[in-house]
């Protein structure tokens, strides 16, 4: 067990704090003073609390993540920030559908020449079930899509010449060599499912390659099927990204997609090849499915936080810019090395700690920033960015007045800090943003070195792109000047061993907070020049994603 952490605060304490920084306001720059406020030990404390085993890993819909956001309210209404959720509180309550699969009673089977194979769920398949039934089947034959893409603006389409309708569609994870964040766009399962219906498809199996192989092995992702899918509940009751006219859905182990290439003129091995170069490969397979879904439905809730900084001008205290950093974790699962606590320290107790210190910071200056501020504090992102995604869809203030979104998520606070990854920057102003912020704190920008992780839509920052809100993901690069240090080496280690394992706690070795401090005054001095400036943020001409979504606003 690790120690609990409770902050008291009282007003000569927060006196000693505010009266220096306001000395200091009067005599050089409000961002300056306000970043020297920001304090390694405070996020090192406040994650300390948000990841102990207390909170049980903080797992969406469940007590320790509900005791994780009544901190996360305390601490903003300590700071003096409005509550910005339902009813005039802190919290905005997200509705879900939880999801768990009759593992007994789901079934796979592939027929080939009269021939019938049952796959065994777990060791040759898995399924999330489906959000809509409790039960479902359906029975056809498959026809293989490539990456199940069509991008008519890139000139793509992995359905040219395939007759889809009534059929099963298998695909593969990921997506054509795209540029970074339209190859992470396309890579998205809403988007693959969107593409499958309007092509007529009645079910979908999601193939194992060496790719997905390698970011999220097939055991652990049976693994994690002690925890149940999730999906946000929409105002007419129904489930947010469920597909009715998908009747069967599975995914595939490794050993099993090799089979089912059998018979089809093309082998395995050939299709990951194609897969890996980005080439589009689509042909019909020998082998008809039959997918029996069986599923229990409930229906839960959980909560997001929303705090609200009121801006100091008259006309721009209409409009907000909004922090984001998902709260939850994993909770308790299969054990590891006795430990099945999955405390979230760096995913994302490091983000929700920083959150903490910005909004601090923040509620400090004197005057406050022109432009009003909401800090979100996000249920659900390891489910499927579910929080932010509601929302996103109905904020608790005007969607046509938030400006932008900057987002904190894992905190890779291991190495020292020489650059920043400014993940979706390029599609809008706030590129300019980064780059004034990366130039003031002697920072440099790097493009995105690991793009086959489509890190652009597994973060909060998409559920407000997907809503035409340009948004700002910064994340620590991977820069050194020490040949000692090679930080690409230490975070590929980290996610080998750590990234959603128990293991990720405040007991890891090489957590340096004051890189973390270092990265927080990074996204507080974006958030800050975004709230100063007059003008809003706007997508680049003919930006894939403000030409998309930008009606949305």
């Amino acid at each position: 067990m690790h120690r609990n952490h409770a902050r008291f605060v009282c007003a000569a304490a927060f006196l000693a704090i505010a009266t220096p920084l306001a000395s200091a306001q009067s005599s050089g720059d409000p961002a300056d003073a306000a970043m020297h406020s920001i304090r390694p030990e405070a996020i090192r404390a406040d994650m300390s609390f948000l990841s102990d085993d207390l909170l049980e890993g903080r797992g969406t819909a469940t007590r320790g993540h509900q005791i994780a956001a009544k901190f996360m309210a305390a601490e903003f209404e300590s700071m003096g920030l409005s509550p910005a959720g339902d009813n005039a509180t802190f919290f905005q309550s997200v509705p879900l559908r939880s999801i768990r699969p009759d593992e007994a009673r789901t079934t796979l089977a592939l027929t080939r020449n009269g021939k019938t194979e049952k796959l065994v769920f777990r060791r040759d398949f898995i399924s999330g079930g489906d959000a809509s039934r409790p039960d479902t089947s359906v029975d056809a034959p498959i026809v293989y899509v490539g990456f199940g893409v069509t991008a008519p603006e890139l000139h793509y389409d992995d359905y040219k010449g395939i007759d889809a309708k009534g059929k099963i569609v298998a695909m593969v994870f990921s997506a054509p060599n795209f540029e970074s964040s339209l190859k992470a766009h396309y890579s998205s399962f809403e988007v693959k499912a969107t593409n499958a219906v309007e092509h007529g498809a009645v079910g979908v199996i999601i193939l194992n390659d060496p790719v997905l192989e390698g970011l999220y092995p097939f055991k652990e992702r049976a693994r994690d099927l002690t925890h149940p899918t999730l999906r946000w509940i929409q105002k007419d009751g129904t489930p947010h990204d469920s597909f009715p006219q998908i009747k069967g859905n599975a995914g595939l182990s490794l050993d099993a997609t090799k089979k089912i290439f059998e018979g089809s003129g093309h082998t395995a091995d050939e299709v990951f090849q194609a897969a890996k170069e980005g080439k589009s490969l689509s042909f019909p397979l020998a082998f008809s499915a039959q997918i029996h879904n069986v599923q229990k439905l409930e229906d839960v809730s959980s909560p997001n936080v929303v705090a609200k900084l009121e801006g100091s001008d008259p006309a721009l205290k209409n409009e907000f810019l909004v922090y984001s950093a998902h709260l939850d974790h994993l909770g308790i699962g299969e054990p590891v090395n006795g430990d099945s606590i999955y405390n979230g320290a760096l995913d994302n107790a490091s983000g929700s700690a920083i959150l903490l210190e910005v909004a601090r910071a923040f509620s400090q200056m004197n005057p406050r920033p022109k432009r009003s501020i909401l800090f979100v504090s996000v249920t659900g992102e390891e489910a499927g960015l579910l929080g932010s995604d509601y929302f996103a869809n109905y904020p608790t203030v005007p969607k046509s007045s938030i400006a932008a979104n900057i987002n904190m998520d894992e905190d890779q606070m291991l190495w020292p800090l020489e650059d920043i990854i400014p993940f979706g920057a390029e599609h809008s102003s706030l590129e300019n943003v980064a780059k004034q912020a990366a130039a003031r704190l002697n920072l440099d920008l790097s493009p995105d070195p690991m793009p086959e992780e489509v890190i652009f839509i597994r973060s909060d920052q998409y559920s407000f792109v997907k809503q035409g809100i340009p948004a700002l993901y910064p994340s620590p690069g991977i820069k050194s000047d020490d040949p000692n240090i090679k930080p690409a080496e230490i975070f590929k280690n980290w996610e080998a061993t750590r990234y959603h394992e128990p293991s990720d706690d405040m007991q890891q070795p090489g957590l340096d907070f004051n890189q973390a401090a270092k990265y927080a005054d990074f996204v507080f001095l974006c958030g800050w020049l975004v709230a100063q400036d007059p003008a809003r943020p706007t997508w680049n001409p003919h930006d894939f994603f403000g030409d998309h979504y930008a009606h949305k606003m």
